[in-house]
This record gives structure tokens, C-alpha cells and sequence, in this order.
């Protein structure tokens, strides 16, 4: 536009900007903009209706089938209810899933993983494990938080497998049993004396 002023004021020629149809459009479309911009500041300022999460003070609600840490369910006695049959290994894309079986005099059960441990730093959270598992013994978390200082740290064992609900407050993620199937499981431990974690990950149909 400077070089159409130029160029008039060379030849003395009267020149005037004018703005075209689309020009004018153009500006009532960034106006338009800038109310919604401004509306979403009031409701984010004002309003407290702020779409973001203080984290971690505060924690996205996932959905229940939010794959995320694993955790190794229990019986009602509080034995780990694997069997060591080596389905969740195999199915496993990432062979990140170690098993040692041991035998366990029971002979409704007769082995038991000595050694369970996954590598969360070759895991994909696919779900493979879980939807190969034949005893519900393994199932997935909406713990996400798997950060650490040390590579070793994200192997995790049977022990920090099966006691992940009690550590930590997170909700259980992706499983065979949801809803109302899940409730009754969790109303006949209950009945029986067991505890609310027995109940999640307890037997029944």
C-alpha cells in the first residue's frame, strides 16, 4: 500500500484507500473472534470454570478403561490369584512380562508365580496380558504417574503389583468386569467378611 501512496504523490495523483467486500468481511470475522476469546477469559477468571487441571494437586477423571499401571488381584485369603500359566508372557507383543513358577501344595491351583515382574519401560499398555489371562489374576490401573530416577525402579515386582491399590488411591482401569457384574463380586466379599479391595478383584460370576 505505501508503494500505491508513492506513486500517487510522484504524479500527483489524488489516491484514496477504499476497502473491498472481502476486506470488510475480513474484519467482521476478527471481531467475532475476539468475543469468543474475551467470553472464554470471563469463564475462566471469573466464572472458575477453567478447563485446565492443577496438577498434581488434582487428577483428570479417565475412563474406567484407562490402561495404566497393572495390578495383581487376590483371593479372599490374600494369595495372588496366578496360576504361573504363562498365557499373559506369551500374548505379551513387548515381552516385557518375567514368570517363575513354583508349586503350591493346593492342588486346585498347584503352581503359583515365585517371580512376577514387568518392565513398564518396554510395557505398551495394550491390554494383551489382561485379555489373556484365564483367572482375572492380572488387570490395569488409572495410575499413569511411572516416572522415576532409576531404570531398574520400572521393573516392577509381585509384591508392588499386588499391593498397587493400597499404595496409591487410583481407581481400577482396564478389566474383564465392569459395572454391575463387578458390584455383585464386590457385595459377596463384602458378605463374607473381606475387604473392598478383596471385593474388586474377588471370584464369583
Amino acid at each position: 500500500m505505501w508503494m500505491e501512496e508513492a506513486v500517487a504523490k510522484e504524479y500527483n495523483v489524488d489516491y484514496k484507500v477504499k476497502l473491498v467486500p472481502e476486506a470488510k468481511v475480513h474484519q467482521a470475522a476478527i471481531l467475532v473472534g475476539l468475543s469468543v476469546t474475551m467470553k472464554e477469559f470471563v469463564k475462566t477468571m471469573f466464572l472458575g470454570d477453567a478447563p485446565t487441571v492443577q496438577y498434581p494437586e488434582q487428577h483428570r477423571k479417565y475412563s474406567e478403561r484407562f490402561r495404566g499401571v497393572h495390578i495383581l488381584t487376590q483371593r479372599e485369603d490374600g494369595s495372588v490369584k496366578c496360576v504361573a500359566c504363562m498365557l499373559c508372557a506369551t500374548a505379551c507383543p513387548a515381552h516385557c512380562i518375567h514368570i517363575e513358577a513354583g508349586e503350591i501344595p493346593d492342588k486346585r491351583i498347584e503352581k503359583y508365580p515365585e517371580v512376577f515382574e514387568i518392565d513398564l519401560l518396554r510395557c505398551v499398555m495394550c491390554g494383551l496380558c489382561v485379555d489373556a489371562c484365564p483367572e482375572e489374576a492380572l488387570v490395569m490401573s488409572e495410575d499413569y504417574e511411572m516416572s522415576s530416577y532409576a531404570r531398574e525402579d520400572r521393573v516392577v515386582a509381585k509384591v508392588d503389583l499386588m499391593q498397587r491399590l493400597k499404595i496409591k488411591t487410583w481407581n481400577l482401569g482396564y478389566r474383564p468386569r465392569y459395572g454391575e457384574s463387578e458390584k455383585k463380586i464386590e457385595n459377596k466379599v463384602l458378605a463374607t467378611g473381606g475387604t473392598r479391595d478383596a471385593g474388586r478383584h474377588g471370584e464369583g460370576g
